[in-house]
């Protein structure tokens, strides 16, 4: 059940992934103690836009593939210096969030 608590509790995590990094849904899931919540994490960020502007172009899925049909997301990362390989995926060993 997606709560207001469990919302900001991922937003906040999402606002701490450095500029020129990125994090996966995952990664952030086992951040808040929920490790097999991936796909609720993905769903809450895609209603991130109704509780203020958070950096949610920053996360990717394991393989580091970006949002399919959000193009903007490509350019917002490669503005922050994140480069993208042939394929389109961001490379996780160079630019992924190390905690």
């Amino acid at each position: 059940m997606i709560t207001e608590n469990l919302i900001y509790e991922v937003l906040s995590v999402v606002e701490e992934i450095p500029l020129g990094k990125v994090a996966t849904y995952g990664q952030i899931a086992r951040l808040i103690g929920r490790e097999k919540n991936s796909r609720l994490v993905g769903k809450i960020l895609s209603e991130a836009q109704h509780y203020g502007e958070y950096p949610c172009h920053r996360v990717v899925n394991h393989a580091g593939r970006t949002v399919p049909g959000w193009t903007e997301q490509m350019e917002l990362l490669r503005s922050e210096g994140v480069q993208l390989k042939k394929n389109g995926c961001v490379d996780l060993r160079v630019f992924q969030w190390k905690l």
